[in-house]
């Protein structure tokens, strides 16, 4: 564990959960759940103009979030890791609790 006084490593979670803090954000990264997409699926998935898809995946991919990878002309974004797939689903589940 940590330890809880630890005040670099709060900010730290802080800044974390504040990336989970936007439905946006949210809706992009439950999107990317079921693999990796590009901006023009993610827009037409989440009934969303690509610009504030972009917006959103560069938020994203600094907080180390999602990931890109290029194919050609195309960028494709994924999950960072399989930690942020266990954040969101035990977030739903939690919210979904009786």
């Amino acid at each position: 564990m940590f330890d809880a006084n630890n005040e670099d490593i709060i900010y730290d979670l802080a800044d974390l959960f504040k990336m989970f803090a936007d439905s946006t954000r949210l809706r992009i990264l439950y999107a990317l759940t079921d693999g990796e997409k590009n901006v023009g699926e993610l827009a037409e998935n989440l009934s969303m103009n690509q610009s504030a898809i972009s917006h959103q995946l560069s938020t994203l991919k600094a907080a180390k979030l999602v990931k890109a990878r290029r194919d050609k002309k195309s960028m494709y974004y994924s999950l960072a890791d399989d930690h942020v797939e266990s954040i969101i689903k035990i977030g739903v589940e939690h919210v979904l609790e009786p």
